[in-house]
């Protein structure tokens, strides 16, 4: 299977799924945080949280991550697992625009969606697809 044809699966998995589960490390151990997020053709993943979240502080200190995006359970398993690093970013109006369409709630003219939270940016070092109905068990891998 080519890369390109790979990335058209991933996209489609992120475009389909909503709820990114984050993994991150801190001095006190592991932690996972459910974050909502939007993507863009690069396969970067972008959400808001507040800076004083524990996995916000975690990414301040270790920015290496991981992550699962699950569409489908059961038999019909669909998703990703993905590592890579995150960081704090500065946001615009297109990432706001994208994350609003992402929830079904249209951005309206001059609409603040922060409020208070900041952008962060996961960008993947790996991505493996899963897809039972394509591969059986098989895990696709990507290197972005």
């Amino acid at each position: 299977m080519t890369m390109p044809n790979l990335k058209e699966q991933i996209i489609e998995v992120l475009e389909q799924g909503y709820v990114l589960s984050l993994g991150t490390l801190d001095t006190q151990g592991v932690w996972v945080a459910d974050v909502i997020y939007t993507h863009d053709e690069e396969l970067n993943i972008y959400w808001m949280s507040y800076e004083s979240a524990r996995h916000s502080k975690a990414i301040a200190t270790n920015n290496k991550v991981a992550g699962t995006i699950t569409v489908r359970e059961k038999e019909d398993d669909l998703g990703l697992q993905i590592e890579g690093n995150a960081q704090l970013i500065k946001g615009n109006q297109e990432l706001a625009k994208r994350f609003q369409e992402k929830r079904n709630r249209p951005l309206t003219q001059n609409e603040e969606i922060l409020n208070g939270r900041k952008w962060y940016c996961l960008k993947p070092t790996l991505i493996q697809l899963l897809d039972k109905k394509k591969y059986g068990h098989e895990k696709k891998t990507v290197h972005p």
